[in-house]
């Protein structure tokens, strides 16, 4: 019998299927948990607070979400899931949103966030109602110009990181910046970089993962590792309905819902390079359908449990193009992995051992390389007279807001909170002049 490495519905023999799957989560395990500490840490209940329980909560959320959500995509639940190898996980997008909502908050703010996630996953699910009507909004000068944004936006986390953490008291601290806390993030940095040019196969998929055990071990070495929680970590946890309860502001509302139309176009990317990369064709309608949908399903079922909401990963898009396997239930595999993982506190407060120097090697490499996806794809952008005056004002308005943020002080604070991220407003300046900026102006 002949074997279709093409086909989705296609089952390697488990003897392949299980190391591919667990490949997958390796692909992504570091970027989706990511987002859960550098959410808890700006709220200020992060690392060595006093209710970090609340962050290793967070952490198994996001795990075990990413599965739930990724077997959506994979198997399929009425329309939704575009029952493709999808892999899921918690998104980076949102952060520029997130952060403001609840900077040095604490826990009470995560009510609100929720609120949002909610939201904004149940608008991201209609979206894919029209997905295909609205995609010519959204050239690649606009995705481009966004996902740059989202990188530069986030890049002074890494670096705050890496010197010692982001929160106010840590900044204060004599040690921020000394050589020892530089030192713990230069060697995750430099371990990821010798091993994704200069290794293949596993080790070159895994360097974020690989570089970070590195910096771990070196951090061990310095006494900078504390397993005091792993040992108060119970051995099974259940998702809890509500968990941070539940509230809705208009900030949070806007922010998400704008923010899932970012979110649903870059599904879209996703699902036609997978289909591309390891089938040769173009996706369907229905996948595409179906993927939207399965995306704000995941997202807003996830807000209902205290965990951030999910995206399709593109690292994976690209795992799928290199290995040549396109088995949706190789994915399925890799989600298991992943919702066993979610149910084990265990699993969460080791990750919440990694000292924040360690962490910012690893962020200072995710969030450049969502810059220069960004880059990547306003590499098919004509450089003409009117793209390059969209794109100069959209940048220039974003990240000069991002970076003067009082600028906005008379502001409301709705709409200082949506502004004060840079990313909305280069969004939809880009989105506006794009559709009413006549072509003509392109000519010389």
């Amino acid at each position: 019998m002949s074997v279709n490495l093409k086909d989705p519905n296609y089952m390697p023999p488990l003897g392949q299927a299980v190391p591919l799957g667990i490949q997958h989560v390796l692909a992504m395990f570091v970027s989706n948990v990511t987002p859960a500490i550098i959410v808890a840490g700006a709220a200020g209940f992060g690392f060595g607070s006093p209710d970090m329980g609340q962050m290793i909560y967070m952490i198994q959320m996001s795990m075990f979400f990413a599965g739930v959500a990724t077997l959506i995509q994979t198997i399929g639940i009425g329309p939704m899931g575009a029952k493709l190898p999808i892999v899921q996980g918690t998104s980076f997008a949102f952060l520029p949103i997130m952060i403001p909502l609840v900077a040095g908050k604490g826990v009470d703010a995560m009510a609100v966030l929720m609120g949002g996630v909610v939201a904004g996953g149940i608008f991201h699910f209609c979206l894919g109602t029209v997905i295909g009507r609205i995609r010519h909004w959204l050239p690649p000068l606009v995705t481009g110009l966004v996902v740059l944004m989202i990188g530069l936006s986030l890049v002074s986390v890494g670096i705050k990181y890496a010197a010692g953490g982001a929160a106010q008291f840590q900044m204060d601290a004599p040690d921020f910046g000394g050589l020892k806390n530089w030192s713990m993030a230069l060697v995750v940095i430099f371990v990821t970089l010798g091993l994704k040019f200069f290794t293949r196969g596993l080790l070159s998929v895994a360097a974020v993962l690989i570089g970070l055990i590195a910096g771990y071990l070196y951090a061990y070495t310095l006494g900078e590792v504390n397993f005091g929680n792993v040992a108060k970590a119970a051995p099974f946890v259940v998702p809890n309905p509500l968990h941070f309860g539940i509230e809705f502001s208009a900030a949070a509302v806007i922010g998400f819902v704008l923010m899932g139309i970012i979110s649903a176009i870059e599904t879209v990317g996703d699902v036609s390079g997978i289909t591309k990369g390891g089938a040769g064709r173009h996706a369907t309608d229905k996948e595409i359908t179906g993927a939207t949908y399965a995306d704000g399903f995941g997202s807003a079922l996830a807000g209902l449990f205290g965990a951030l909401p999910n995206t399709s990963f593109s690292q994976n898009v690209g795992l799928i193009a290199m290995t040549g396997v396109m088995s949706r239930h190789v994915v399925t595999i890799g989600a298991l992995f992943l919702i066993l993982c979610g149910l084990l506190p265990k699993v969460g407060a080791v990750i919440s051992t990694v000292p924040i120097e360690v962490l910012g090697g690893g962020v200072i490499i995710m969030f450049g390389m969502v810059a220069s996806a960004g880059i990547s794809m306003l590499a098919d952008v004509e450089w003409n007279r009117r793209n390059m005056v969209i794109f100069a004002v959209s940048l220039s308005v974003g990240l000069g807001l991002q970076l003067v943020p009082q600028a906005l002080q008379h502001l409301p604070e709705t709409l200082k909170i949506l502004m004060a991220s840079g990313l909305l407003p280069a969004a939809v300046l880009a989105i506006v002049l794009n559709l009413l900026l006549p072509e003509h102006l392109a000519e010389d």
